[in-house]
């Protein structure tokens, strides 16, 4: 279940105040009015501000089982709101122009000035990670992995033409999976609605196209025209939008390498709630095969729950790992020893050998692999993301190997608890994150090679995924019997990753299809405790 942001005496009152609002005694002095209109660099409590909406909700929220809090009030009420609270807990807040809420006309357009507005030594923004979602999408979405789409995942090779869409892999028993559509991995799409998507340039098209890769609600029809693995001529398929659920943790089983060993391996693609018990599964499947090393599959894993990140390192480092710290959280300076959320002090996420209870029952052991060599072999892209990288990060930390085949990770250290009002919930990076080593500093991503030992491999569209032909795949399993990278390998065609992961932001550019909540590290509690 979601933290929601907990109201909470409100630093910026007199401290008579702060003693009468708190319960504490302190005299009948009452809080000063506040300032009339906009100060610059002056803020009120949220508090002041939150659950006064335009639309105020009505009956019980879902996952709270709670009335909805909201009251009437304003669009100004809103956006102060926003205003006080991206002050008190964004990360870079001292690094945001304080501009007048008056002057803006939505809550989306003021959110999006709520951001620092410096780069990374690379040369990417230093926030490439504020975003919105309508609070009831967001609640379906996280707790079930339920989302409006067709079962396919696609990756944008060349968001500008020549362009280049393929899909990577697509969700058992969805449309895109089934037939008439029959599609699967490698499957490159000609066009669109008409539209071709890979020469069109003028804007129409181009929202034509980003309409129809990433639909946002049921029922939607689109056609597409397209070339599947190993055709010379492409075929039309009409695909209508859907409630996909989505299988977190896919093509379980075990790899035979040249010594005969056991080699297990997974793919998985979301921290969801529901990724927990089928983790779970996973591991229990894989310490019944009694595998010797693990081919861990995260190369579109944007990320999710960090509790479901470290369980998974559990699984991988056993229990010797118990305790020790997984990830520390570090929020702005404001908020030095007290986590500004839930007001706990602030602790670090440890490796705990029970289920949190996302989707399994709570305070379960969790299955280990007992693997002879504490290492695990990670299969990355540019889309491995967030919670995936703090996966890594962790295990390193407690001197677990990190075997790396892939291509470059996206190179966020960040993450936030999600915080709805008025039925929008916002994200705004609130935390960073380091190992129980002290490290932290990846936010150009992790390079194979690089940050880890291993190999730089370009992904390979020409096999299945967990074939043990594919290259990444083909390529950790050579590591691991012989110790080093494997010579060039023939008979494949290697597509290049996403070098650009900003030229979505340029004109006539295909936006992501990927969800922004799929690409995150996100705080909750372990809803079984």
């Amino acid at each position: 279940m979601i933290l929601t942001h907990s109201l909470r005496c409100p630093a910026l009152l007199g401290a008579a105040s702060i003693l009468a609002s708190c319960g504490g005694g302190g005299g009948s002095a009452a809080a000063p009015p506040p300032p009339a209109g906009w100060v610059q660099g002056q803020f009120q409590p949220e508090a002041n501000f939150a659950a006064l909406c335009v639309t105020p909700r009505t009956g019980i929220d879902s996952v709270t089982h709670k009335a909805y809090p909201d009251k009437q009030g304003t669009l100004l009420n809103e956006l102060n709101w926003l205003r006080s609270w991206n002050n008190d807990l964004y990360l870079w807040f001292d690094e945001v122009t304080d501009q007048n809420p008056a002057s803006f006309t939505s809550d989306a357009t003021y959110f999006d000035a709520l951001i620092t507005m410096q780069t990374l030594p690379s040369g990417k923004p230093k926030d490439r990670f504020h975003f919105t979602y309508q609070t009831s999408t967001w609640e379906a979405l996280s707790q079930s992995g339920v989302s409006a789409g067709y079962g396919a995942n696609f990756v944008v090779i060349a968001s500008m033409p020549p362009r280049e869409v393929i899909i990577s892999y697509t969700e058992p028993g969805s449309a895109a999976a089934t037939p008439p559509a029959n599609l699967a991995r490698g499957a490159k799409l000609l066009a669109i609605d008409g539209v071709d998507l890979v020469n069109a340039t003028d804007k129409a098209s181009v929202d034509i196209l980003n309409a129809g890769l990433a639909p946002q609600t049921i029922g939607e029809s689109h056609t597409f025209s397209v070339l599947d693995a190993g055709a010379s001529v492409p075929r039309t398929i009409t695909l209508v939008s859907a409630n996909v659920t989505e299988t977190p943790v896919q093509n379980v089983h075990t790899l035979m390498a040249p010594n005969g060993s056991l080699v297990g391996y997974m793919l998985f693609n979301d921290h969801v709630a529901t990724a927990e018990s089928e983790l779970v599964a996973a591991f229990s499947q894989l310490k019944s095969a009694a595998v010797r090393d693990l081919v861990l599959d995260i190369r579109y894993n944007g990320g999710g729950f960090l509790d479901i990140a470290e369980e998974l390192a559990y699984m991988v480092a056993g229990p010797d790992s118990v305790g020790r710290v997984f990830e520390r959280e570090s929020f702005n300076d404001k908020h030095p020893k007290i986590d500004p959320v839930t007001q706990q002090t602030l602790v670090p996420t440890v490796f705990e050998s029970l289920t949190a209870g996302f989707s399994e029952a709570p305070n379960l052991p969790l299955p280990t692999l007992d693997l002879p060599i504490k290492r695990v072999f990670v299969l990355t892209t540019a889309e491995t993301c967030s919670a995936s990288e703090a996966v890594m990060n962790g295990l390193s930390g407690v001197g677990v190997q990190v075997i790396q085949i892939g291509d470059t990770t996206c190179g966020k250290p960040y993450g936030f608890y999600p915080q709805d009002n008025c039925g929008t919930t916002y994200f705004a990076i609130q935390f960073k994150g380091e190992n129980a080593a002290g490290f932290g500093d990846y936010s150009d991503g992790f390079v194979p090679g690089g940050n880890f030992k291993g190999c730089a491999i370009a992904d390979d569209f020409t096999h299945q995924l967990s074939d043990p032909a594919e290259a990444l795949t083909a390529a950790a399993v050579y590591y691991r019997d012989n110790g080093a990278c494997p010579p060039a390998i023939s008979g494949t065609t290697q597509v290049a990753p996403i070098t650009d992961r900003n030229a979505f932001s340029r004109a006539g550019a295909l936006a992501s299809p990927k969800p922004a909540w799929r690409e995150n590290r996100i705080l909750g509690h372990r809803p079984g405790h």
